[in-house]
């Protein structure tokens, strides 16, 4: 039995590799078995799973998250059954496989490249001897005969490396979804083409510039299952998904067309390729349809050039900012930190210019020097210091010092839990302007968190939003004028109990939220009567009592004028009712639709922020 094994990161990835595997080599279905694990699991107890199996060959996924895992599991494996044959493929193998059999005696064979028609042929000449070992496309090996695999026998015989493989057709790659049972609350991973038109000197997929695509027909049968299945989201392994613009249009059109109401489909794009009739299209979609993920890395021109990149960041800029106002698509952008020529000065600039742009998520990430790229070839020209395990991330270049990127891993911490998390929207806004910077504000609150022992720290949700009191409280607060300090506490204290209820509809009221007074329930009981006859503000609660209206929704009243605030970053007093309706929610970011209410039988405008 051959055993294609995935260690994902999280659970709610899966791995595509092996699903198209599995597909691809139905013949021998009877043969074949999958096993998805993550690397948070126990070792020991990855390793009995796959003991109790006893496969005859073991074949491991391979990335720059899981090899040290794999190369670990594989050496005890190997003891206890040394008679199954270890097999790697994927990219962290695919680059440096002689020294990768060198150094582990326990793994017999690597897959080089694509693995559909190498895997094959392997499997072709193990079960069937059909075949000749050394005519198999890509496959690296030691030449022990197939059952002589003792450890001795492997490090005795030098390693054969055979010529390498055709690509294989996209439409020859067979649809691995026929049965979804095994992906429930799990991200599906689609491909629709494989290869760059682009030579980035960082990322492997420039490699091979040749792009291939699945056709139109096939993929638009294939997005019609997960509309019928009702998959909640799609998340398209392509490349650079709008590398041919008008069949990212058709296949656009052809999802706002056929929409179920439940799916969302992420792209990774180049945001510059994107036209007038791209953004007309996307204007029409639902919230949440689809979501785009739009790789900046920096916004300094000679970093730019010196990674072979190209990007016309005027445009980009433009269609971010279309897509922003339309307010139905979620956009994540990307910085990466250690590229040539980006020294800290300048990759603060990059970051603002992207903040600037206001998308959904800003991700900054950190240069992973990988085998087989052209920068890794380059490293000595541009005094790149990286580290030597997986994930080789970058530690200093000629521009920037490991202090400096001490700094900026601390503003990626911050950013991911305060930003990101879409969680304080009211309580950036009010505390974004009070900073020279919104880079140094979010260094700021990293050394706070640092200061008191914090970083790293997995607090929960109220716990979070109590440390940005506490910091509001250190270094914030002393610097507001005297008289003015109390009413700025307030305002603050209105900001986060906004963005907290914004979320949840928490039983327990947390420590910065008032207690609203007798006046203020008075009214909050009376408009649930209200409303429990004339159903003015709310919809889809047709069927419940006030009392259950009010249990199942949270109104609060505010001095602040919050929404003011969260347009324009400036406090300004407004006594004014918010009414949080948690069954209907904003698809971007989870938020509850909000309604603002004057207290009175005056009209009332909600919204979902």
């Amino acid at each position: 039995m051959l055993l294609l094994t995935a260690l994902n990161a999280k659970y709610i990835h899966s791995n595509p590799a092996v699903y198209q595997l599995q597909a691809y080599l139905s013949e021998y279905a009877g043969h074949i078995q999958i096993a998805e694990y993550t690397i948070n699991q126990s070792m020991e107890e990855v390793f009995r799973d796959i003991y109790r199996k006893k496969p005859e060959i073991i074949a491991f996924s391979c990335y720059i998250w899981n090899i040290e895992y794999v190369c670990r599991l594989a050496s005890d494996i190997k003891k206890v059954l040394p008679e199954s044959l270890i097999l790697l493929g994927g990219p962290e193998v695919s680059y440096d496989s002689e020294t990768l059999l060198e150094k582990h005696s326990n793994i017999d064979y690597i897959i080089r490249g694509e693995g559909e028609k190498a895997l094959l042929s392997f499997v072709k000449w193990y079960f069937d001897g059909e075949g000749k070992r050394e005519d198999i496309a890509g496959l690296v090996y030691r030449n022990h005969e197939q059952g002589d695999i003792t450890e001795s026998a492997c490090q005795d015989r030098e390693i054969s490396v055979n010529r390498s493989g055709n690509m294989t057709p996209m439409d020859e790659c067979v649809f691995p979804y026929d049965d979804l049972t095994d992906f429930n609350h799990r991200i599906i991973y689609y491909e629709s083409s494989r290869g760059c038109p682009f030579s980035c000197s960082y990322c492997l997929s420039s490699i091979e510039k040749k792009v291939r695509y699945r056709s139109i027909e096939k993929v638009r049968e294939e997005i019609r299952f997960f509309l019928d299945k009702e998959v909640l989201q799609v998340k398209f392994i392509d490349r650079t998904f709008n590398s041919s613009r008008e069949r990212a249009y058709d296949i656009w059109k052809f999802i706002g067309e056929q929409d179920n109401g439940i799916t969302n489909f992420h792209f990774e794009i180049a945001g510059d390729l994107l036209r007038e009739k791209d953004l007309r299209l996307f204007k029409g979609f639902r919230q949440g349809l689809i979501q785009l993920e739009i790789g900046i890395q920096s916004t300094n021109q000679t970093t730019i050039e010196a990674v072979n990149r190209s990007m016309d960041l005027k445009k980009i800029k433009e269609s971010v900012d279309k897509i922003n106002r339309m307010g139905n698509i979620h956009q994540h952008l990307d910085l990466i930190a250690g590229l040539p020529y980006e020294d800290y000065e300048s990759f603060q600039h990059s970051f603002h210019e992207v903040f600037a742009m206001k998308p959904n998520q800003l991700q900054l990430g950190f240069l992973k020097v990988l085998k087989g790229s052209r920068i890794r070839e380059d490293s000595e020209k541009y005094g790149l210091v990286y580290s030597e395990k997986p994930p080789y991330e970058i530690l200093g270049t000629k521009w920037l010092t490991y202090e400096e990127i001490f700094q900026l891993k601390t503003v990626e911490e911050m950013l991911e839990i305060y930003y990101n998390s879409s969680q304080f929207p009211s309580s950036l806004a009010f505390l974004l302007p009070l900073q020279k910077t919104p880079f140094d504000f979010f260094l700021a609150l990293g050394k706070f968190y640092q200061k008191s022992g914090l970083q790293g720290d997995s607090s929960g949700r109220v716990r979070r939003y109590l440390l940005l009191q506490d910091y509001f409280g250190a270094y914030v607060l002393p610097a507001i004028p005297s008289g003015r300090k109390n009413l700025y506490a307030e305002y603050f204290s209105q900001a986060l109990t906004y963005d907290y209820y914004l979320r949840e509809n928490a039983k327990s009221r947390p420590p910065f939220a008032a207690l609203p007074t007798e006046e203020e329930k008075g009214v909050i009981r009376q408009f649930f009567k209200n409303e429990e006859s004339e159903r003015r503000f709310l919809y889809g609660y047709e069927n419940y009592t006030a009392k259950q209206l009010e249990k199942m929704t949270k109104m609060i009243r505010f001095q602040l004028d919050i929404e003011y605030l969260i347009q324009t970053g400036e406090c300004r007093e407004k006594s004014c009712y918010v009414l949080f309706d948690y069954r209907h929610r904003n698809r971007l970011n989870h938020s509850a639709r909000v309604i603002w209410w004057k207290g009175d039988s005056s009209e009332t405008k909600g919204k979902s922020v």
